[in-house]
C-alpha cells in the first residue's frame, strides 16, 4: 500500500429579499422556544478550541499530484499574515475572512508521489504542530494499491439532539483514520443548519434554539465580511472546523456538497422548493467552502468550462462541484455535486457538459479503476424529492410507482440510466460510491428501467454516516430506504441503519469494500475502537 448555476460572488447582492428568519415569531409560538432550548446543551460562542493545543483550530487539505490547498483557520487572529512552508518554499497566504482567523494555503509545482513536511508561521513563530503530507503519484505511474475512506452526512451541531455528538463522530473518524488512508471522500452533508425547508428548518437554523445560539442572517448582505460572517461561523464552525480539528491533515480530503450545504433539504411544495439552490442558498454554501473546506484542484482532463469552475472570487482552475481524485494509473473518482445545478427543464440532475465529462472519463481504459462517487447514490429510494428516481412512499410506508412525485422530472432517471449504462460497458468493475440515504448498503443493479445491466451488475454502496443519531429514513417514513422499483437488483449487504463510514481497498484489477457499523443503540461507545467489519466484499476483473 502506498504511503499515505450558476457563478455568484460572495458580495454578490441577493435575487431574492425574502428572509426566512421574519417567521421567528410564528417558530417561537409553534415549537415553544423553552422546549427547545431545554434540548441544547450548555455551549459558549461557537468560537473554535485549539485543535492540537496550539494556535491552529482546523486544518482540512486537499491534494494533486503537483498540488496541495489547505483550508485553515486559528484559535484567533495570527499576529502576522500567516505563511506555510512547504519543502524549503514559503507560500503566502490568502484571508478569507473579515477577522483574518481563516486562511488557503495554494502550493504549485510539487513533486509527484513525494512526502513533505508542513508547518505554518506567523511573524517568525511557528503556529500549532508541523506535519507531514504527500502528494498523490503522477497520473502516468503504475501504482500497485489505493485505499480510500468514505463517508457522509458528519455534520450536525450540538445544540440540536439530532445528531451523534461531536465527540462520538470524531471516535468515528479516528477509527477509519486508523485504517491508514491514502484519502478521504466526504459525500455531502457537512452542514445541517436549515433555513427555510420545514420541517428540517424549524428544528435547526430557523428554530429559536438555532437563532438563539447563532444569530439571523441579513440577506441584503454579502455573507463575508458583514455581520453574517458571526452568523456563519457560529452556525457552520462547530459542525467542520471543531469537529475535524487537525485530524485529517495528513489525509487528502474531498468534500462534496449536497443539499443540507445549501442550507436546506430538498423538498417540492407550493412554497419552496430545493434544489436548484436559489441565490441565498448559493451564497451561503459557497461561503462556508470558502472558509473550511478545499475545493477541486485542477485536472488535465476534466474541463475548465464545468460549472461551478474559475469563479471570479476562487484561484483560476478550481471547481467547487465538480472534481476528480486521481491516483497514478491506478484509480480516478469523478464527484460530482447531485443538488446544485438540478434542472428543473428536463436535462438532468447534473448539466449536459458534466454528463459528457463523465462519459468520457469513465470510457478510459488507461486507467484500472474508474469509481463514480456523485452525492445522490444510485440504487436506493427514500421516496424524496431530488432522487434519480420516481418512487414515492405510500400510506403503509412502502415504496410506490403509483402516484406522481410533485416536481420530479423523468429525465432525471434517463440521465441516471445512461450513466450506469456507461458504466457497466466501459467498466471490467462498474462501482458507483454516495451517501445521503443515511444508511449502510450495498446491491448490484442489474436492469435499469428498459436498460440490462446484466452482463455487468453495476455495484452501488451507500457509504456510512457518522452523524445521524435519529434521522435515519425509516424516522420518517416508518421503513428504511428500499430499491427503486424501476430497478432489477441483487442484494450484497442489506440495508443497515446504523453509524458508520467505508473502506476501500483498490488494487490492479480488484477491489475490496469492507462496510463498518456501529448502532448507538446496541452498542457502547467504547466498543467504536475496536470495531471489525460487518461486511466485506470482493471483487476482480474478469
Amino acid at each position: 500500500m502506498a504511503e499515505r448555476r450558476r457563478q455568484a460572488r460572495l458580495g454578490d447582492p441577493p435575487v431574492f429579499s425574502d428572509r426566512p428568519i421574519d417567521r421567528r415569531c410564528f417558530l417561537r409560538r409553534s415549537l415553544g422556544a423553552a422546549a427547545l432550548a431545554a434540548w441544547a446543551p450548555a455551549c459558549g460562542s461557537g468560537d473554535p478550541a485549539p485543535a492540537d493545543g496550539g494556535a491552529i483550530a482546523h486544518i482540512l487539505p486537499t491534494v494533486s499530484h503537483d498540488r496541495v490547498l489547505l483550508k485553515v483557520s486559528f484559535v484567533e487572529t495570527p499576529a502576522a499574515p500567516p505563511i506555510l512552508e512547504i519543502g524549503g518554499r514559503r507560500i503566502d497566504g490568502l484571508q478569507g475572512d473579515r477577522a483574518g482567523r481563516f486562511w488557503s494555503f495554494d502550493a504549485t509545482g510539487l513533486a509527484p508521489g513525494r512526502r513533505y513536511g508542513l508547518e505554518i508561521r506567523s511573524d517568525g513563530q511557528l503556529l500549532g504542530e508541523a506535519w507531514d503530507l504527500a502528494t498523490f503519484p503522477h497520473p502516468d505511474t503504475a501504482t500497485e494499491g489505493f485505499r480510500l475512506l468514505v463517508y457522509g452526512c458528519a455534520g450536525g451541531h450540538d445544540i440540536f439532539p439530532l445528531y451523534q455528538s461531536v465527540e462520538t463522530r470524531q471516535r468515528l473518524l479516528r477509527r477509519a483514520l486508523a485504517e491508514a488512508p491514502d484519502a478521504a471522500v466526504v459525500s455531502g452533508d457537512h452542514v445541517y443548519w436549515d433555513l427555510r425547508s420545514i420541517p428540517n428548518s424549524l428544528i435547526t437554523g430557523a428554530s429559536p434554539t438555532g437563532i438563539d445560539y447563532a444569530g439571523e442572517f441579513d440577506f441584503g448582505l454579502p455573507i463575508i465580511g458583514t455581520s453574517n460572517e458571526t452568523v456563519l461561523k457560529r452556525a457552520v464552525g462547530p459542525q467542520i472546523a471543531d469537529l475535524y480539528g487537525t485530524m485529517l491533515r495528513s489525509t487528502p480530503t474531498f468534500f462534496l456538497r449536497d443539499d443540507h450545504d445549501y442550507f436546506e433539504d430538498d423538498r417540492f411544495t407550493e412554497s419552496f422548493v430545493a434544489p436548484p439552490p436559489d441565490d441565498i442558498s448559493l451564497r451561503l454554501a459557497r461561503a462556508t467552502q470558502h472558509l473550511y473546506y478545499p475545493e477541486f484542484l485542477p485536472d488535465l482532463r476534466r474541463p475548465r468550462g464545468l460549472p461551478g469552475s474559475d469563479a471570479r472570487d476562487r484561484t483560476a482552475g478550481l471547481s467547487e462541484a465538480f472534481g476528480t481524485l486521481r491516483y497514478g494509473r491506478l484509480f480516478e473518482g469523478l464527484l460530482y455535486d447531485c443538488k446544485g445545478f438540478v434542472s428543473l427543464a428536463g436535462e438532468g440532475i447534473v448539466p449536459p457538459p458534466v454528463e459528457t465529462w463523465l462519459h468520457d472519463r469513465t470510457a478510459d481504459r488507461a486507467v484500472d479503476h474508474v469509481v463514480h462517487l456523485p452525492s445522490n447514490p444510485p440504487g436506493w429510494s427514500a421516496g424524496k424529492y431530488a432522487e434519480w428516481y420516481p418512487d414515492v412512499v405510500d400510506g403503509d410506508g412502502a415504496l410506490s410507482t403509483d402516484a406522481i412525485k410533485p416536481g420530479w422530472k423523468s429525465a432525471w432517471n434517463e440521465q441516471h440510466n445512461r450513466l450506469l449504462a456507461s458504466a457497466s460497458e466501459n467498466r471490467s468493475i462498474p462501482l458507483f460510491m454516495a451517501s445521503d440515504i443515511h444508511s449502510i448498503a450495498e446491491e448490484r443493479i442489474v436492469r435499469t428501467g428498459s436498460v440490462d445491466l446484466a452482463a455487468n451488475p453495476v455495484i452501488s454502496v451507500i457509504a456510512g454516516t457518522p452523524g445521524t443519531r435519529i434521522g435515519w429514513p425509516s424516522a420518517a417514513r416508518g421503513a428504511p430506504a428500499a430499491p427503486s422499483l424501476t430497478l432489477d437488483v441483487e442484494e450484497v449487504v442489506p440495508v443497515t441503519e446504523s453509524n458508520g463510514f467505508h473502506i476501500v481497498d483498490f488494487e490492479p484489477g480488484a477491489v475490496t469494500i469492507r462496510h463498518f457499523g456501529w448502532d448507538h443503540r446496541r452498542q457502547s461507545v467504547d466498543e467504536i475502537d475496536s470495531m471489525v467489519p460487518l461486511a466485506v466484499s470482493r471483487y476482480a476483473s474478469s
